[in-house]
């Protein structure tokens, strides 16, 4: 029998083993990767009747009802900052979290028809997630960026640190990371245990009230409680991206080492659980 002298482009081989995270495969399927984004950005708002506006209009709202009802109505402090400002500002990163989180944690069910007829890799699915939300990120820091010209230099009340300016990069890496890793984490799990999808949408807002978004640390006299809170690897970063555009805040090089060593580990753990339950998904899903 003659040796076949075929040459293939692209050779498909199973993985052995569950740890085995090929990375350069998500780089192979890049095109991928960009068309899914724009699928994500497109789809979101396509059949709205304000379309993209919503972008613009979701912050504003949010940061408006948490000034009438927390600064408002409970008088909740706001680090002697203004309220507007200071809910946006945690409203911004938070926001970002929330929506790769919300997204990611579906992963497996929302694609099961696509993964089980059309070969890729499935981290593509939730990194297109991550991508297409920065868009929307980079939008409403655009928005959070004109009120607060607005403040610094017509009202003169925020002081920003522009020596930790270089941060800003690492707090949004720090968001992405934990959300794509708490996502896929639960996406992975909901693969068997579907009460989980349940318990995501308090999961999230339990979150947002432990991560010093409506109250500050400042204002928080109890240690253990603010101990607490501190140990949330959001409020860290919260309370660094105030401290950065506001000058309020509670900056602490330790809790930020703390919650990028956390994003880290969760991460890591989160995509070894994913990898290996993408194996037999379709046979519980």
């Amino acid at each position: 029998m003659e040796k076949s002298n075929e040459s293939w482009d692209l050779v498909i081989k199973p993985r052995h083993k569950w740890y085995d995270v090929d990375l350069a495969a998500i780089w192979r399927y890049r095109d991928l990767l960009m068309l899914l984004v724009r699928r994500d950005f497109v789809s979101v708002y396509k059949q709205t009747i304000l379309g993209p506006i919503w972008f613009f209009v979701q912050p504003i709202l949010t940061s408006l009802t948490f000034t009438f009802i927390f600064g408002g109505i409970a008088k909740i402090s706001t680090d002697q900052m203004p309220p507007i400002l200071f809910y946006m500002a945690g409203i911004t990163l938070w926001t970002y979290f929330a929506d790769c989180l919300n997204k990611t944690s579906n992963t497996f069910i929302a694609n099961a028809g696509v993964f089980g007829k059309v070969y890729f890799p499935r981290l593509i699915m939730p990194l297109s997630i991550l991508v297409s939300n920065l868009i929307k990120l980079a939008i409403q820091l655009v928005i959070f960026l004109i009120i607060w010209c607005y403040y610094l230099f017509a009202t003169h009340q925020i002081h920003p640190q522009w020596q930790v300016i270089w941060l800003l990069p690492a707090l949004i890496l720090m968001m992405a990371g934990l959300g794509l890793g708490f996502g896929i984490l639960i996406s992975s799990l909901t693969t068997k245990y579907r009460d989980l999808t349940f318990l995501i949408g308090f999961g999230v807002q339990l979150l947002m009230y432990g991560s010093s978004i409506i109250i500050p640390i400042s204002s928080i006299h109890s240690p253990k409680i603010k101990l607490l809170m501190l140990l949330n690897p959001l409020t860290s970063i919260i309370e660094t991206f105030k401290y950065i555009f506001l000058g309020n805040g509670y900056f602490s090089l330790f809790w930020l080492v703390y919650g990028f060593v956390f994003m880290i580990v969760t991460l890591c753990i989160s995509v070894l659980i994913f990898n290996k339950v993408e194996k037999s998904f379709m046979d519980t899903v």
